[in-house]
């Protein structure tokens, strides 16, 4: 049975991942996250959509990120009316990501309303928190290495791919041909997470290229950690450090606790302002089969912060001028609580803001990470005195020998391989490394190309 494949997202970009899949009047998307970055690229969001949401019969979600979930709330809002299957973990997630999603855009929508700094008058969410909360009545989870069936003869299977809590790789079939996304690779030997799944076979294979053209730096992750933080303490000053709340945040904890353990950093106090986050590391304790940490090692690691919830805690962090570690979302710095951090610490030179991975093209940790002397927050240019570093040995993504290294384990070759998730330069590298090396099939797509496959 023929089928095709439409690539909407995740394409000459990182983010907004989609894929509609059609098999006869049967209409399927993998993933359905938001755009971030450039503003050619969030102006999508607000686009549109390129397809009927009520004509869709179902969402199949790799993972939680909102790169990948994010616009689910809207995709509701617009009409769509089937379910949406996930790993348990992955559900759990989304219940705090989108719910806070929708409550952060509201707020930021509220305080650009109030600033007049927003060029929109008003202002307006791209979808609320009630939004999203619709949106997690569609959700259905099935459990790692369970076959379940969509429809007669399309089928979806998850498989475990690191990265983070109920990350999956997502196996979909149709009449019998396999169609494998994987979804945000992890990585193999991770502190915390376990081996993404070997796959041995698939027709086609839709495969990440985040650091398609890099390789991880080669170092003691906490060895850089502990020499930050006493350098920045030495001087007096906080270590700011913009997290994903989800996955990163709960590896940051770990780190330092360690740390701390072995006295190898001052006993500074530790924040984790990020209800989101928060909320995630109670989560994160909850799914121990998918880690290599024990119990006790999960809440050793999830009590050395303490949590900030309120707003009015949050603002306390930033009138107090002891040192200390802020770990703050989001991790490119995109939204959140790390604005009105950033806008009080990174102006200060005995300051350091410690970014903690990726960051996508046009973020203001892009920016940062690359020199910017200024970025702007809320209608104001800030200086940036501070200093400014990337762990990016603590990215989530599988580097290109990481992704080549799983792409080996297949025994035969796919009859087409789709790179996605990752700036042209990235994505070219890794098709340029797949066809040399493994001699595959490769195509690079590009925004809205539609692919038939047999």
């Amino acid at each position: 049975m023929p089928f095709t494949i439409t690539f909407l997202g995740a394409v000459g970009t990182v983010t907004g991942s989609k894929y509609l899949i059609e098999t006869g009047d049967r209409r399927l998307l993998v993933d359905c996250g938001l755009f971030q970055g450039f503003k050619q690229l969030r102006l999508r969001n607000w686009a549109p959509p390129p397809f009927d949401p009520e004509s869709l019969d179902a969402v199949v979600l790799t993972h939680a990120h909102l790169d990948h979930t994010g616009y689910l709330p809207l995709l509701v809002k617009k009409g769509f009316r089937g379910s949406v299957y996930a790993t348990p973990g992955t559900r759990d997630l989304c219940a705090i990501l989108l719910s806070d999603s929708g409550h952060l855009q509201e707020r930021e929508t509220e305080f650009a309303n109030r600033h007049g700094y927003s060029k929109h008058k008003p202002a307006r969410p791209l979808y609320t928190q009630k939004d999203a909360e619709h949106a997690l009545e569609k959700f259905i989870s099935a459990p790692f290495d369970h076959n379940v069936e969509l429809s007669e003869g399309v089928g979806v299977r998850f498989l475990p791919a690191g990265h983070i809590l109920g990350a999956a790789i997502v196996q979909i079939t149709v009449a019998g041909t396999t169609l494998l996304f994987s979804g945000d690779l992890g990585r193999p030997a991770s502190a915390t997470m376990l081996d993404p799944a070997i796959v041995r076979r698939t027709d086609y294979l839709v495969v990440e290229s985040t650091y398609g053209n890099r390789l991880h730096e080669v170092g003691d992750t906490e060895g850089r950690i502990a020499e930050i933080v006493n350098r920045t303490a030495k001087r007096g000053g906080t270590v700011l450090i913009p997290s994903f709340a989800v996955g990163r945040a709960q590896s940051l904890l770990f780190h330092i606790h360690r740390l701390k353990a072995e006295n190898l950093i001052p006993d500074l106090p530790v924040f984790l302002d990020s209800p989101m986050a928060i909320n995630a590391s109670d989560i994160f304790c909850e799914h121990l089969s998918e880690y290599r940490l024990t119990a006790a090692e999960c809440r050793a690691s999830c009590s050395v912060a303490t949590y900030v919830r309120e707003a009015e805690e949050s603002k306390a962090l930033d009138s107090n001028p002891m040192p200390k570690i802020i770990i703050s979302a989001s991790g490119m710095a995109t939204g959140g609580r790390i604005l009105h951090h950033l806008k009080h610490y990174a102006p200060d030179e005995r300051n350091t803001v410690l970014f903690a991975g990726f960051q996508a093209g046009g973020t203001r940790g892009a920016a940062m990470t690359a020199g910017a002397k200024t970025v702007k927050i809320h209608g104001q240019y800030i200086p940036i005195h501070a200093d400014v570093e990337n762990l990016h040995m603590l990215s989530a993504h599988a580097d290109v020998d990481e992704i080549m290294s799983w792409l080996g384990h297949f025994e035969t070759p796919p009859r087409r391989t789709f790179i996605t998730h990752g700036e042209p330069a990235a994505s070219d590298a890794l098709r340029h490394r797949i066809e040399e090396s493994l001699g595959w099939s490769c195509d690079v797509p590009t925004f809205k190309d539609r692919v038939e496959l047999d």
